[in-house]
């Protein structure tokens, strides 16, 4: 009975997370003209790297181990993902109940308030991949020829890479968030973190163009895998057991990512203080 009880209660926790990632999804999709207006930006910038990318594989014949289809598949993959990815967001909906107090009603719920957020944030993701990273890939393709995997498995790993990164994303900004229970405002962190994120993740130009000293750095923070690792598993850039171990990273930095996310939120919870309530 007890291992029956345990059981149903699992299927119901499955199923109101999956109901949040569906609500985060069907949220999302309202906002369409915006995520199409988004495809066009995305367009414009994709046009403008790809073309300085080209340059300058076509002054040096190749870096890095990339070629013109290469680059142009890391371009225009990279410009399809931020939609998804959390690096130039808004503040997240957390931060002002933690401002406001409200977070203690989150705390009263029976879901976990960071995977209740996180699976809300992962249906929003997965929208916003459907008018931007689809769209891009085809544009890309028709214009400057990118080069794509089309085995099975690395699709499939692709996919599975994308979704880590939009988690880690997502779960990187939630560790951020949680600073507001301890100062006043948050958006001067906030900005650090949108303009060294990006960088460091990839989004500029590939991490392993980084000099020597400055891509340990980058390796030693959670944002290649948040960009520079999904880009490298769906452009094919690393397949095999190479792929798997880069997959094997993106986990290892989720699991260190959503723990000090869960530690922050903890501790946050014990210095709540919230009156007239």
């Amino acid at each position: 009975m007890t291992v029956l009880g345990a059981a149903a209660d699992l299927r119901r926790t499955t199923r109101v997370y999956r109901r949040l990632v569906v609500a985060g999804f069907r949220r999302q999709w309202h906002y369409k003209l915006a995520m199409f207006a988004g495809l066009f930006t995305n367009c414009v910038f994709g046009f403008v790297r790809a073309a300085v990318m080209l340059a300058a594989i076509d002054a040096t014949g190749g870096f890095a181990g990339y070629d013109a289809g290469s680059i142009g598949a890391y371009v225009w993959i990279s410009q399809g993902l931020l939609g998804a990815l959390q690096f130039m967001a808004a503040e997240l909906e957390l931060a002002e109940r933690i401002r406001t107090g409200d977070i203690a009603i989150d705390f009263l719920r029976p879901v976990d308030v960071q995977l209740s957020y996180l699976a809300t944030d992962i249906g929003r993701g997965v929208c916003g991949l459907i008018p931007r990273l689809l769209p891009s890939l085809l544009i890309g393709s028709l214009t400057f020829g990118l080069v794509l995997p089309g085995t099975p498995e690395s699709v499939l790993l692709g996919a599975c890479s994308v979704l880590l990164a939009i988690a880690l994303s997502f779960l990187a900004l939630f560790a951020l968030t949680t600073a507001g229970f301890w100062v006043v405002e948050t958006r001067g962190i906030r900005a650090l973190y949108q303009t060294s994120g990006p960088f460091l993740a990839g989004l500029f130009v590939p991490v392993h163009l980084f000099p020597e000293w400055l891509g340990a750095i980058a390796a030693a923070t959670p944002f290649p895998s948040m960009l520079q690792a999904p880009v490298d598993v769906l452009s094919g850039r690393v397949a095999g057991w190479d792929a798997v171990q880069v997959v094997g990273v993106q986990v290892f930095w989720l699991l260190v990512v959503g723990a000090a996310g869960r530690m922050l939120l903890l501790l946050g919870r014990r210095r709540l203080e919230v009156q007239g309530g």
